[in-house]
């Protein structure tokens, strides 16, 4: 399958009737959040936009004088999301709001922001830009996965980011097999593995070794962590493959399977991981002129030029 490109959006100013209903969400937990959530719910007042806030976000919004709704429901009721924190509350927004496919929008109030690129300092210009039609849709796949015991399915979860199979608590290798869409890969004692996207490639995975891959690319990266043997190397493969990893019988460990992070499900000895494709996709908007190796020279200090 070749990859595919996500195209940006048309200027036109037909489409700002697009966004007559806006969903915020923020992250708990931060003064500067909530301060920020204040100045776009004003904002957004201001140009006539009818704003719904995510229950859980309207606990630190009080006297907020909005409609509430579940995560799940803004994506029904909302034409765009704007989330406000970190990667980490833009992944847990994305998952929910991939099934509707609702424009999802970052302002950035975490540390690296590689998704949430809009910062607070231009917080008004820049979401103003993208009310008035002046934006780019990109496309961002994500990982399906499940854990079966013989037949059973013992939990299932799924990661913008990545799947990490990791041994929890315990110091230990993990002994595994790994094949894919059906054919034998290798036999493996390590830390784990990270089965990552494109967007994850400039998370975890790249901390464990991985490469960084555009995220126009239909593809998925195998970063073993801590190999036994130093010839494992990690693997790039067609994001269409299906991944399984049988988890080795003579295990003396219970190994956790972990999405964007969040353990999902402890596997035993014999069972069987499966990862495929999602179906859904993320919708992520980016005022006009994103550009991804702009953002990673900023994000990973590399310099424009020799001497910088």
């Amino acid at each position: 399958m070749p990859p595919q490109h996500s195209q940006p959006t048309t200027n036109t100013t037909a489409r700002r009737s697009q966004f007559r209903n806006i969903g915020l969400i923020g992250r708990l937990g931060s003064a500067k959040v909530v301060d920020t959530l204040k100045r776009l719910i004003r904002f957004l007042d201001a140009r006539g936009h009818h704003v719904i806030i995510e229950d859980r976000t309207a606990t630190v919004l009080l006297g907020h004088d909005h409609p509430e709704a579940s995560r799940r429901m803004l994506g029904e009721l909302c034409d765009l999301v704007i989330v406000v924190g970190g990667d980490g509350s833009l992944l847990g927004a994305a998952r929910t709001l991939c099934h509707s496919g609702t424009l999802v929008l970052g302002v950035n109030r975490g540390r690296l922001g590689f998704l949430t690129d809009i910062s607070p300092d231009e917080l008004e210009a820049r979401v103003g830009e993208v009310l008035e039609g002046r934006y780019e849709v990109e496309q961002r796949f994500l990982l399906d996965t499940e854990l079966y015991r013989g037949d059973t399915l013992m939990g299932s979860g799924d990661a913008l980011n990545e799947v990490v199979l990791h041994p929890g608590k315990a110091v230990r290798m993990i002994e595994f097999e790994l094949f894919i869409d059906g054919q034998f890969v290798y036999s493996q004692r390590s830390d784990g593995l990270i089965i990552a996207t494109p967007t994850g490639s400039t998370a975890y995975s790249l901390s464990g070794g991985g490469p960084i891959m555009h995220p126009k690319l239909d593809v998925v990266t195998l970063v073993p962590m801590f190999p036994h043997t130093l010839s494992s190397r990690p693997i790039v493969i067609d994001a269409a493959s299906e991944i399984r990893i049988h988890i080795g019988e003579t295990n003396q460990t219970y190994p956790h399977i972990s999405c964007d992070g969040q353990t999902r499900a402890v596997a035993k000895p014999d069972d069987v991981l499966v990862i495929r494709r999602k179906p859904e996709r993320v919708q992520l908007v980016h005022p006009l002129g994103h550009n991804f190796f702009e953002v990673l020279r900023s994000k990973l200090g590399w310099s424009h030029r020799l001497g910088d």
